[in-house]
């Protein structure tokens, strides 16, 4: 099943690991570090990133999506 998480990109919910905030210098450096091995994935079409969506392949997709309302989205049937 696939889920959106803003501006016609989705994902696989199966694939999914968790929904975190974009928010705190933890987050920060793990999206630097990621970026630096090409596993970062913008998904916010030039907006600003309001969560981060994390999967199982150690990919993490930016979201400008609040992480509640994608929360809600995963967890619809």
């Amino acid at each position: 099943m696939l889920v959106n998480i803003g501006y016609g990109n989705s994902v696989i919910k199966v694939n999914v690991v968790g929904v975190i905030k974009n928010d705190g210098a933890a987050i920060r450096r793990y999206r630097s570090t990621l970026k630096d091995s090409h596993k970062l994935i913008d998904a916010t079409s030039g907006h600003k990133a309001r969560s981060i969506v994390v999967m199982n392949s150690d990919h993490i997709i930016l979201s400008a999506i609040a992480a509640e309302t994608l929360e809600k989205r995963f967890l619809e049937k």
